[in-house]
């Protein structure tokens, strides 16, 4: 046990040391709310831009409202952390569809509306945060909450592929997957020095990067838990342990619980350490309760490592492997419409509104047609794979 602890500090701590190689600069503006006089500006510019018939430099503008601004000065990520996540998503699925609007050739009467209505909620958060007083628990809860919202999934997921791997009988395989992790968090250094400063001038790069690493997640994700539900049934499982007992696991399932480790952090790592650098350059009083803060996230996030790890060992096999499954099927759904959200930010994949349909971001539920198409797949092909699984074990035993 003293192992697996050390293993998940461990892990942690290096992502304690990344977030932090240097500080942001002094911020350039004084409040949230001259942040937002630029982005008016920007979009005030948009509308006339599109009043003139120029729907590409009207798009650009918006783009520039939100890669140059909302993104790039912080508004988003303190939205996220002082607010709501549902919030954020609310004002970036507006940056959405104004530039749909503009694409589609709407009126300009409709597109001023959703300018007007983007620009109402920008201000309504600006004089939010800004009526924020800055306190030691306003800054301990900001802190507290990105590290677990950024690091909950990760950790999650390393944990049920670790005891996965021990219940199998493939404890020596779980230094692969706890390596795969480390290895993303060096990655996603990389990766955030890169979107801070390599592609500084093209915000869309970041939501590509990240649309791509969630959609590979879910390809990856999908496989580990549609091969973990196919071994579920005891039948299945006791063949499969009798016919590994000399080679343990086969390559390439050991390499895809390894990516899936990798892409697991990866997908959150980047992100984190800009909401921290962000946050340390926002915060001028009580640097220290960040410390604390991510210090009790991250115990948080080890408590949930060995309980998962640990209580995997009193749960029966087939339960055990069915819960371990269906969690990656959810984490696959939630991850499809995350990617494609990305993306849509990013202007690589279209957006068609569902009015029905409210935000969820926990499970990436997002009131678009592109992003809650996938997820609708998926799910159909996940109650299709334990259904298949299940009446296969029936038959297995009926033929015994």
């Amino acid at each position: 046990m003293r192992r697996n602890i050390f293993i998940a500090v461990f892990f942690l701590t290096c992502l304690s040391m990344l977030i932090m190689p240097k500080l942001a600069g002094a911020a350039q503006y004084e409040s949230w709310n001259a942040i937002i006089d630029q982005m008016h500006i920007a979009l005030d510019n948009a509308l006339d831009a599109y009043n003139k018939n120029d729907a590409d430099a009207a798009k650009d503008f918006v783009n520039d409202a939100y890669f140059g601004y909302y993104e790039k000065e912080g508004v988003e990520r303190a939205v996220l952390s002082y607010i709501s996540g549902k919030r954020a998503s609310t004002v970036e699925y507006q940056f959405s569809v104004i530039k749909r609007q503009m694409t589609e050739g709407m009126s300009v009467s409709e597109v001023k509306a959703s300018l007007d209505s983007l620009k109402k909620m920008l201000r309504e958060d600006a004089n939010s945060l800004d009526g924020k007083e800055e306190s030691s628990v306003g800054v301990f809860l900001a802190s507290l909450v990105i590290i677990l919202r950024e690091g909950f999934e990760a950790i999650l997921v390393i944990a049920a592929i670790a005891a996965y791997l021990i219940r199998s009988g493939n404890a020596s395989k779980t230094r692969v997957v706890y390596g795969g992790g480390i290895a993303a968090l060096l990655a996603s250094a990389l990766a955030a020095y890169a979107l801070q400063y390599v592609f500084e001038v093209s915000g869309a790069n970041q939501e590509i990067l990240e649309g791509a690493a969630m959609l590979l997640a879910v390809v990856v994700l999908f496989f580990v838990s549609n091969w973990m539900v196919s071994k579920a049934e005891a039948e299945a499982w006791k063949q499969y342990i009798e016919g590994k007992v000399q080679s343990a696991m086969e390559t390439g399932s050991a390499f895809a619980l390894c990516a899936a480790a990798f892409l697991a952090v990866f997908r959150e790592g980047a992100e984190t350490i800009l909401f921290y650098q962000a946050l340390l350059a926002e915060t001028s009083t009580y640097v220290n309760m960040i410390w604390i803060g991510f210090g009790v996230g991250c115990v948080a996030l080890v408590a949930i490592f060995l309980l998962v790890r640990y209580g995997s060992l009193v749960i029966p096999i087939k339960p055990f492997f069915m819960g371990t499954s269906i969690l990656m099927y959810i984490m696959s759904v939630a991850f499809a419409g995350g990617g494609v959200k990305e993306l849509q930010e990013a202007d690589v994949i279209s957006v068609t509104p569902v009015g029905f349909v409210q935000s969820v971001d926990i499970l990436g539920i997002y009131p678009t047609v592109e992003t809650i198409i996938p997820q609708v797949v998926l799910l159909a092909l996940a109650i299709g794979s334990i259904i298949h699984y299940r009446a296969k074990g029936r038959r297995a035993r009926a033929a015994a």
